[in-house]
Formats: C-alpha cells, structure tokens, sequence
C-alpha cells in the first residue's frame, strides 16, 4: 500500500450511522425557516440574512417539493440550522450569475439538476431536443451541457476560496471514469474533469449534512476524506506511508487468470485447528508464542490472513488502461457493482495520471423515521414565486412542465432492488429499498388537498422508482448486509424477498378513504413479477386505482435481450396480464395495459426484434411512443454496448463458444438501430420499405403479404394518398407526445416530457 494517498476510515458496519436528526443546529437556526429558499439578495434581505451559509447552484428551475432534488437539500439543510440560497439555471457565460448571493460562508453545492444534462438535452439518436421538462414554458438551451463542469468552473471563478461540492445524478453516474455516449470516449471522473473539491453520490442527506457540520466547524475541506458516499482526489505522494501502513490494497487492475480456485476461508480457526486442517501441528507455534492466534486458512494454499473490510480498498485498473482497454473497461465496471452493497462494499480508488480518485462506500441507507423528517420538511410544494407573474399565476410561457406531473403525486420510497441493466437507479438511489411510514405518506396527501391550489380530489401517483416496492426488502438484514447479488428478482425472485404486498394494500385503502379524495391513481412503473406474487395487490390495483391504462415494462419478448437486462421472460407479463383482465372484468371496467419495449438493446439481433414485432401484432399492440437503448454513464448496459462484452458473466480475455467471457452482439450504426425501431413500430408505412429489404435479407419473405399473419403488406401507399401516421398526427400539438397504441386506442399525455428513455430517471423526476 505503499503507493496509495491517506485512505478514508469509515465506520465499522453500517448500524454505526449516525441518525441524520441528532446533530446540534448550527447557530443560523434561530433566524427560523424560509417560505422559499432565496433566490436574490432583496430575498436574504427580508430574512435578515447578511449572507448565506451555503449556495446550491442547479441546472432546474427552482420547485420546492420533495420530487426535487434542490429543494429537498436545501431543506434538510435548513433543518440543521444552516442559511441556504440557491441559484437556478444560471446564466453560465460568466461568472457575475454565481455572485448574485454573495460569497458563502462554507460552500457551494452544484448538480445539473434532476437528469443528466446530456441526457436532458439530447436524444438517443444525439439529436438536440428542442424543449426541457424542468424549465419555464419547457424552454430548451436553459443549461450548458456537461452542466456539472461548467457550474463548478463559474463558481470557482466567483470565489476561488470557497469549496465547491458536486452531487446529483449526473456527478453519481459520473463518478469514475465512464463511457460517454456522446463523444463516443471514455471520459475521465467528473471529479477530475470538474477540479470540485468533493463529490456526494447517491441520496446525499446523510453525507451532505455530515460535510456542513464539519466545514462549519473550519475542519478543511481536503481533510474530509472518511465519509460514506463521497468521492475525492489525492496525490499519491502528498502523505507519508505511515498514514494508510494498516491497508490492505486488493489489486485488480487486471482480469482475473483462470487457475486454481481455493475454498472459502475460515477466519475463525484456532492455531490448533488451522495447523490440523493442514495436516500439522502447532508444537513449534507453541514453543514460541504465549498465547494462540487466529490464523485462517484455506486447505488448498494453507494460511492465508483475511483483512478487515474496513481497511481493505480494491484498485480498479487506471483511467489511461480503461480508455484504450475494453476487457479492462468491462472488468472495473464488474468490480464497481459488485462494491454496491453499503453492508459489504470496500472503497474503490482508481488512478488518474499521478492522481488517485478514492471512492468511499456507498451511503447507509435512511431510516424510515429520517424518510418522514425528510419528506415532512415544511416545502412549499409550489414553484418560487419568481416565475409567477404579477397576480402571482403561470401561464404557458412560465409552467414548469415537470412540476406539473408531479403536483398532485406523492414519493413513498426510494431505491429499486430489480438491478435493470439499462437504467440509473441502482447505481443512484441503490437496490436497499427506503420506505416512508404510512403516516407520513396520509400527512402529504392531507397538504395537497388542503394546500395545493388546483386540487380535484385525483392523487396522480402513490410511487417512486418502482410503484410495488414499497416496505419489501430481504426477510433477514444479516443476509441483506452480506449479499452481492446485483439483483432480488433476476433470474428468479429470491427466495428471501419478502414479497408481501399487505402493508401496500392498507396503505391505498387508508388514502383513498380521506375525506376529500376522490381517486388514488398509480402512475409509476409497475414490477409485475412482483406483484403476481400478491393477488390481493392485483386485484386492489385493478379495482380502484387503474385510470383505464396501467403502464408496465417487459421491455422484450425474447429471450437474448432479456437476460442482457436482467429482465424476466414474457411469461411473467402472461400472467400478470391474465390477472388484470380478470379483476378488471370482475370490477366491470374496461381496462388496457401499456407495455414499453426497448430497440437496439445490446444482445438484440434483428430476429429477436422481428419476433418482438409478429407478437406485437399478434396480440393487438400498435406502439408509437418508441424507446431507443440510450447507454447512460456507468450502466453495465452501456459497459456491453462500449466493449462488446457481459460484464455479468466473468471477464476474461478469453472470448467465444463455451469460454469464461461472453460476447454481446451490440447493435451500433444509424441503419441498423433504425431498423430495429421500425420492428416496434411495424404498422407505420413509412417503415415498410425498410422492413421489406430486412425481411428477404433475413430469408423471412414469407412475413410480407396482405394475411393477418404476415407482418407487413406487400403494396406501398402512394405518396400524398392521405395516410397520416399516428406518430405525426398526435404531434401537432405543443407539449405532446404519444405513449403507446394499445388494443387500437391511442392514449396522448400531454405532459411536455421528453419520451421515455432508458437512461433517464425512469420514474420520478428525483
């Protein structure tokens, strides 16, 4: 360990962690509670503020609710005493924006906002998105790309003394070095790139309440280096050895060789029993020492000492060996998830030229008491006034088209143990499930009812990144805390899931039984293998909180594409669909399922997406809101699309048939990712052409014909014959955009949301 900087120390488990609500408030707490978070300094004025204590500087427009990640760090941060300001979508050309609040007195926080900026403002095709969701009037061009980089630089400018803090999910997602769909390169950490003084991963209360305290307390920055969840950087000759002499440095900066396995070790041997499991005796060990020592040993290679995993870090290979290595690329994406578990995950540290980026353990997951402190904070629930106007209403130029599907929603939980390959939320939020209390929940409808102006009585979402995860989780926390499964319900729900969907049921009960609410509707993603699990879920769902459509996401029907996402087979959504139509029979109402499927999904091939598009027709589904793969930053889907490779099996660079590492047919190239969108849309003419070359190149000529079995027709509309696609016809409107055609209907949101892609938060704008 000789060339590593001081390493971080970090609790001994993760029970150790402190309660986010036992600190006591800094001094600023007497001056009370802000209505909104000042935005200028007339604002700090009123409050009798001479400066703030902290800055958040974001790339969203400013909405305090609890679906917003600013305003729940900005009120959590209030909560502890501090005076938070904030500055929304700067304007980044300078650095005189960043100065409208004055200096502040520990840091600046800085995060792009709710979705990565490049996400946010560019398509899976890398076309310029011409709105944003979380902007007045859904303006685009409000935030720079690589918003995270440029905010910290303008700070930096500002104050050049003041610590910078980065967080959020695109320094989350972007915390080590990554693949970066847009320029088509491996980027260093944003960390690196960002020269910030600290990065927060993750929910970030528990950490970002921690780092305040002791910034308040003028511990320097660069000495914050043992909290969980945080990132920074060091030189690798900046300490002395004797600082980091008790680490153990686990080296992988290289693909494991095939080569003997031994047995698990036992660390609770005697010197006695460990010389005995070898055949020996410890008569010699007893001549020289007064008193036995554990000594763990494998029977294979004999003794073998076992490090604490607290003061153990493991060395991914380099930024410079993974830019230009896909095996070494795909093998650090591997160790990363599997060092995700905050009950087992070890600190990561990965160079960076003559730097090393030191990544601590993943955050201990909130309780449910600080979920309710969190989300009973008094938010305003409403955008600042500053994008009102003078009668203090929004017309269409100043709505925030985000927080309008948001205001009458409620989040219950964080977090989804489902470990999807293609999606951010394990690497974010993590796959430990936080749950808020039942009465903590009612209370927040009770404050949209009574406080929320435009209330009907419709709650439009009781979920949160997955709708039924609700309080489930490992029926044992001691097997909980040890697992390193990236997933609980692939390739089969495990078996100590506890899968119970009782406290759910009561909880939609007790909701819609408030006086003045007429409808709970469920509007997040449903995990319907999970949920065949409970009948009685399914049949409350149907019965009373199904608004005529339930989205769900089989994502595929074949096999290949399936396991490549960690998804279950279309089975699943067989007889979940069986029971829908069911108990939406028995309640008397006729109601459809929405079913998303991806293109061009690494491990897709064209038959698997032709055999997707014959049992789309089959059973009735014309989609026309299509989702394109979008590789987001350190995804393991995006590992497979960048190296070819299946980071879930083992990586070697022993590639092929029935070898160690597998390959992944990835699909890349404008025409054959526009192919694979034409298979989902396979009623539109405009793809016929297309789909007919396919088809007699696949020797499939047999599926174009005028049958019922045949996918497509062999005649082509004439140009100008009055055939308007669904797709153009139900995007005349502004602010539209069209899900998906099921059983022959159509259902339009109008929203302004940019359409659902597998690299954005899949759920809740959070």
């Amino acid at each position: 360990m000789n060339d590593l900087a001081p390493p971080p120390a970090r609790s001994p488990a993760p029970a150790a962690a402190k309660p986010i609500t036992s600190y006591k408030p800094f001094w600023a707490k007497r001056l009370g509670r802000a209505p909104f978070l000042p935005m200028s300094r007339a604002e700090m004025d009123r409050l009798g503020w001479d400066s703030c204590d902290i800055v958040i500087v974001t790339g969203d427009a400013y909405v305090d609710h609890p679906s917003f990640g600013m305003a729940v760090i900005g009120r959590v941060l209030e909560a502890q005493g501090f005076r938070v300001g904030v500055i929304a979508q700067p304007d980044w050309q300078s650095a005189d924006a960043f100065k409208a609040l004055g200096k502040p007195k520990l840091f600046f926080g800085v995060a792009a906002g709710n979705m990565d900026s490049m996400i946010n403002r560019y398509t899976a095709d890398r076309k310029i998105r011409s709105d944003d969701a979380y902007t007045p009037g859904g303006q685009g061009g409000k935030r720079p790309d690589r918003a995270t980089l440029v905010y910290t630089q303008r700070c930096k400018e500002a104050w050049s003394d003041v610590p910078v803090i980065i967080g959020g999910i695109e320094a989350s997602l972007r915390r080590i070095a990554h693949y970066d769909y847009w320029q088509d390169k491996v980027r260093r950490s944003i960390l690196v790139d960002s020269k910030a003084d600290l990065l927060l991963y993750g929910n970030a209360e528990r950490a970002i309440i921690e780092v305040a305290h002791r910034l308040a307390k003028r511990e320097p920055v660069e000495h914050i280096t043992d909290v969980r969840g945080t990132a920074f950087m060091r030189r690798t000759d900046e300490v002395g050895n004797a600082a980091f002499a008790d680490w153990f440095q686990i080296d992988s900066t290289d693909v494991d060789r095939p080569g003997r396995i031994d047995s698990h070790i036992n660390p609770y041997l005697s010197t006695e029993d460990a010389a005995a499991s070898v055949g020996e005796t410890c008569a010699k060990a007893d001549a020289t020492q007064s008193s036995p020592v554990a000594m763990p040993v494998s029977r294979k290679a004999g003794a073998v000492a076992m490090p604490l995993r607290e003061r153990t870090v493991v060395r991914l290979p380099s930024y410079e060996q993974v830019k230009s290595d896909a095996v070494l690329y795909a093998h650090a994406n591997r160790v990363l998830h599997l060092e995700t578990n905050p009950g087992n995950a070890r600190a990561l540290v990965q160079a960076h030229g003559d730097r090393d980026l030191w990544i601590n353990p993943p955050p201990i997951p909130l309780s449910t008491a600080e979920m309710d402190h969190v989300f009973d904070l008094e938010y305003a629930r409403s955008p600042h006034p500053s994008y009102a106007d003078e009668n203090g209403s929004h017309d269409h130029a100043t709505k925030i088209p985000a927080w309008e599907m948001i205001r009458f929603s409620v989040n219950i939980m964080r977090g989804c143990f489902g470990g999807c390959t293609f999606c951010s939320i394990t690497e974010h939020e993590g796959r430990i499930i936080q749950s808020r209390s039942e009465d903590s929940v009612i209370r927040e409808i009770e404050d949209i009812r009574d406080k929320v102006k435009g209330f009907t009585g419709v709650i439009s979402d009781l979920g949160g990144p997955t709708a039924n995860m609700w309080r489930i989780g490992c029926k044992s926390p001691q097997i909980e805390a040890a697992c390193r499964k990236p997933s609980c319900v692939y390739p089969g729900i495990c078996s100590n899931l506890n899968t119970d969907h009782g406290p759910l049921v009561k909880m939609y009960r007790r909701a819609r039984a408030l006086r003045g609410v007429k409808k709970i509707l469920i509007g997040s993603g449903l995990r319907y293998d999970l949920a065949v699990k409970s009948p009685e879920y399914v049949k409350e769902l149907v019965t009373h909180h199904v608004g005529g459509y339930l989205k769900i996401a089989p994502e595929h029907t074949e096999g290949g594409p399936l396991s490549k996402m960690m998804k279950p087979g279309i089975g699943s959504y067989d007889r979940f669909k069986q029971m829908f139509e069911q108990y939406s029979a028995e309640a008397g109402k006729k109601q459809y399922l929405i079913p998303y499927f991806i293109a061009a999904h690494p491990g897709t091939s064209d038959e698997d997406m032709m055999n997707l598009a014959i049992w789309l027709k089959r059973n009735g589904f014309k989609a026309d809101q299509v989702q394109t793969f979008y590789p987001s930053p350190m995804a393991t889907a995006t590992a497979m699309y960048h190296t070819d490779l299946n980071p879930l099996k083992g990586i070697s660079r022993d590639v092929g048939p029935g070898r160690r590492a597998e390959k992944v047919d990835v699909v890349r190239g404008e025409r054959r990712r526009r192919l694979h969108k034409a298979f989902l849309r396979w009623h539109d003419p405009d793809n016929w052409p297309l789909l007919r070359e396919a088809l007699k190149a696949m020797g499939r000529a047999d599926l174009i014909g005028n049958g019922k079995h045949q996918l497509i027709p062999t005649f082509q509309p004439a140009a100008g014959a009055g055939y308007v696609s669904a797709r153009r016809k139900n995007s005349t409107a502004a602010g539209t955009r069209t899900s998906t055609v099921t059983q022959g209907r159509v259902l339009t949101q109008h929203t302004g949301l940019p359409p659902r892609e597998t690299g954005a938060p899949r759920k809740k704008p959070r």
